[in-house]
């Protein structure tokens, strides 16, 4: 059996051959010059759970029907997390304190229902994902003139920054990791899809791109190696018994998609010019949280210990008789699978910093 220790050494070594000298080099000397956004006035967020703040919800309250255009989304301070997500938490850090927030992620989705679907009983339907449902939508409100004559989305697209954080469910389960994709499909095809959504946002005039690359999904609790595994629980009731193999598996797929957007995007903006006069900045939320995860007294602040493989709340497995622990903000995991709030404040400055062209998380990439 692989142990937790020759897993985090493979991923070591894999993250140091995903990242050559060239870009590491490129990522400092490129921070001011090719990420230049004079004003940040609108923040676009498309993803799932790890940033959804109602949409799922509104979907649930009526009947599957999704949101009509124009509709703004509700904060919510009981998100995923057990409180805000990380783009309220931009709001509240960026110096424009009048920043827009257009947040159209939604709690389980994935890029694609054509490569990844999961249904979702609540609305007898799978969940809306980025290429059926949310990059429409931003679409249509783009376009939606309120009554008195002015444009939904506020602010000249040089001030809107669009934000994609996918691969939490393309990856996990019911999806990849169970090899329960769409015949004919594969971690290229969802990668593929998520560079598309992006075109299809610049074809309608966005110029201004953060991409997350996909967490460290093998440390949530919900796919980690013994001894910080869990069994059987509400996200996941047919939940297989070899841990170890399954950790490994997703640890496999994170890094691999992870090196894949890393040689990708300088690939596709600077040689393939597929998106001219655009600015990419690829946000490394991978390292951020694996950082989280080694150091943790630099970004948890609670009084209990600081725990990064444990999480806050649990529940049983239908999600009812939840104990929460008192202490949030010690932990890097509200659950078995969400990150906690803390955690979203810390990616939240973290984003901030990616947006004014000054983050050691993030390789700026322009045409």
């Amino acid at each position: 059996m692989e142990s937790l220790v020759a897993i985090l050494a493979t991923v070591t070594a894999v993250n140091a051959l995903a990242v050559p000298a060239e870009i590491e080099e490129r990522r400092t000397a490129s921070y001011a010059s090719s990420w230049d956004l004079k004003e940040f006035t609108s923040l676009v967020v498309f993803g799932d759970s790890y940033s959804d703040d109602s949409r799922l919800g509104y979907f649930i309250d009526h009947e599957g029907a999704a949101p009509p255009v124009g509709w703004e989304n509700p904060v919510n301070y009981h998100a995923a997390t057990g409180g805000r997500v990380w783009p309220q938490y931009v709001k509240q850090y960026t110096t424009t304190s009048d920043l827009n927030v257009y947040n159209y992620a939604v709690s389980g989705a994935v890029c694609s229902n054509n490569i990844t679907p999961r249904y979702f009983s609540a609305i007898d339907a799978p969940f809306p994902a980025l290429a059926q449902y949310e990059i429409p939508a931003y679409i249509a409100d783009s376009r939606y003139v309120e009554d008195d004559g002015t444009d939904f989305i506020e602010g000249a697209e040089d001030g809107r920054v669009y934000a994609f954080w996918d691969g939490t469910n393309d990856l996990g389960f019911s999806a990849f990791i169970q090899d329960e994709q769409v015949a004919g499909t594969n971690l290229t095809t969802y990668i593929n899809c998520i560079y598309n959504q992006m075109q299809r946002v610049y074809d309608n005039g966005g110029r201004n791109f953060v991409l997350f690359n996909v967490a460290p999904l093998y440390f949530a609790p919900e796919y980690a190696a013994p001894p910080y595994d869990v069994g059987v629980n509400q996200y996941w009731l047919d939940k297989p018994k070899n841990h170890t193999q399954l950790s490994g598996r997703m640890l496999e797929q994170v890094v691999t998609v992870n090196a894949i957007f890393d040689y990708r995007t300088p690939f596709a903006v600077e040689i393939k010019k597929r998106y001219p006069g655009a600015r990419i900045a690829v946000f490394d939320v991978h390292g951020l949280m694996t950082d989280i995860y080694n150091n943790p007294s630099e970004y948890l602040n609670g009084t209990a210990p600081l725990d990064v493989t444990g999480y806050v709340n649990r529940c049983n497995t239908t999600g009812g008789d939840c104990v929460t622990n008192p202490s949030p903000d010690s932990f890097l995991w509200y659950d078995e699978l969400h990150p906690s709030e803390q955690a979203e404040r810390v990616i939240a400055r973290a984003f901030v910093n990616v947006v004014k062209g000054m983050s050691k998380w993030a390789t700026y990439w322009s045409d």
